[in-house]
């Protein structure tokens, strides 16, 4: 009978899901459900879900909900993390103000820096649950959500003696995909994954044991509706041989290619991007969308008379559960160290790999080196979260400044004393939620001159 608990509930829909994935395992149908969301408001909708599920399905498990985490982590034996740190009037300066600087951000949760400055916010709150966890229920396992993942798992992992998996939906997500555009079975197919997250890429892809890359190069390259799916990833694969996951649109950040013009934002990141439209700040767009809409949304599903879809999803965490309580073993892609795992990524660093999850614990799989030609991007961008850590941990802005000016996107836009200045600016905007951090200016030997935009141009 264990007890799940959810922090950061209020996530409607995630929570939804997961509680009717993991209601499904006869093994934790009679759990205990701690729902713990600092918005009490939330939090009672999210309580009138999970319980709408529990009577439907006629499970015998408990639900409970609070606004203190003390209470939901006391004797809990899965944590599922899935927090914002910061409401929109907060994060969406990690959007606008490296915008007025011609940094064109599309989604902005994991890396460049936006990412980097989420995460500044992130981490020091992600510590804070680990360490309670240590205190309340040390032998609990974490299964973060929360993004950015990277920076996340690596503070946790290195810092804590909390058991953390990092798990996102874009593995799975996209073999799924790229099995429909070649017309394959799901249980047809098999891959290796691995890189880091947002950023692994299909060493292998077989449909029964038989390479099929041959046949999604051949639908991408002869079928214009999945070459317009997927542009960015999908030149990335015609150019680099490999399948990243994660979508167009998160990926059209994280490399120097598609969004440091206009015309190639155009041509690139506004038709095909899959999932989103791919205009500028879309996330922006999305969230004021859900959040002006939250309420009549949430209340239109508790009333619907039709009965719930209680079929099992797709998401890893429930099946990661039922594995470590006993169940059939899972082998999922999930964020763990980087010890031996991969070769030519840096070792301690936070890396996404295969990991089996069984009743003896999570082991992850090691898989050597990546190719060459997926290795440079995947390398520096995990030598810029490293850099990113070290600066949160330590509340050190130069450092900040340091990862930002390598990141690709930053540095294909701007100059280095142009990133200087975003960063301070950055730094300024978010003083009030940076408690790691004593500076917000980035110090050096050589003070830095406001550019004035006559001062660019001059230049």
């Amino acid at each position: 009978m264990p007890k799940i608990t959810f922090i950061g509930a209020g996530s409607f829909g995630f929570t939804r899901k997961l509680v009717r994935d993991v209601l499904t395992f006869p093994s934790l149908e009679n759990s205990t459900i701690s729902l713990m969301d600092i918005d009490p408001v939330k939090l009672d909708y999210i309580g009138q879900a999970v319980n709408r599920i529990v009577r439907e399905g006629n499970y015998p498990a408990t639900v409970e909900t609070t606004t203190s985490r003390e209470e939901a982590l006391t004797g809990a034996d899965y944590v599922i993390v899935t927090i914002l740190a910061g409401a929109i009037d907060v994060w969406q300066y990690d959007i606008l103000i490296p915008q007025k600087y011609g940094i064109d951000t599309n989604i902005g949760d994991t890396r460049g820096p936006s990412g980097i400055f989420r995460a500044m916010r992130t981490v020091p709150v992600m510590l804070d649950i680990a360490r309670d966890m240590e205190r309340l229920c040390p032998d609990a396992v974490m299964l973060n959500y929360t993004n950015p993942m990277v920076m996340n798992c690596r503070a946790i992992q290195s810092q804590t003696k909390i058991v953390t998996t990092g798990l996102c939906h874009s593995v799975q997500g996209t073999a799924e995909m790229l099995a429909g555009w070649i017309g394959a079975p799901m249980d047809e197919i098999s891959y290796v994954c691995a890189g880091i997250n947002h950023m692994a890429w299909y060493l292998e892809y077989s449909w029964n044991g038989e390479d099929a890359y041959p046949l999604i190069r051949k639908a991408i390259t002869e079928r214009p509706e999945v070459y317009n799916e997927e542009q960015v990833r999908n030149e990335m694969y015609l150019h680099l041989d490999y399948y990243p996951t994660e979508s167009s649109g998160h990926h059209s950040e994280y490399n120097p290619w598609f969004r440091k013009r206009p015309d190639l934002i155009e041509k690139y990141c506004t038709h095909g991007t899959g999932w989103n439209p791919g205009e500028s700040a879309y996330v922006l767009k999305r969230y004021r969308e859900r959040e002006a809409n939250w309420s009549e949304a949430i209340t239109e599903w508790l009333n619907d008379p039709a009965p719930l879809d209680l079929e099992r999803g797709h998401e890893y965490a429930a099946y990661i559960i039922n594995a470590l309580e006993g169940g059939t073993p899972f082998k999922y892609n999930g964020n763990t160290l980087n010890n031996g795992l991969i070769d030519n990524l840096p070792q301690g660093s936070c890396v996404e790999v295969p990991v089996w999850a069984s009743k003896d614990g999570l082991e992850a799989v090691r898989v050597g080196a990546l190719p060459p030609s997926v290795a440079l991007l995947t390398g520096v961008n995990a030598q810029i979260e490293e850099l990113a850590i070290e600066g949160i941990l330590t509340g050190d802005p130069r450092k900040i400044f340091q990862a930002i000016a390598h990141d690709p996107l930053s540095s294909a836009v701007l100059s280095l004393a142009e990133i200087r200045q975003m960063v301070d600016e950055m730094l300024e905007q978010n003083r009030d939620y940076l408690p790691t951090f004593k500076h917000f200016r980035v110090e050096g030997d050589r003070p830095m001159r406001l550019l004035t935009q006559e001062m660019v141009a001059a230049d």
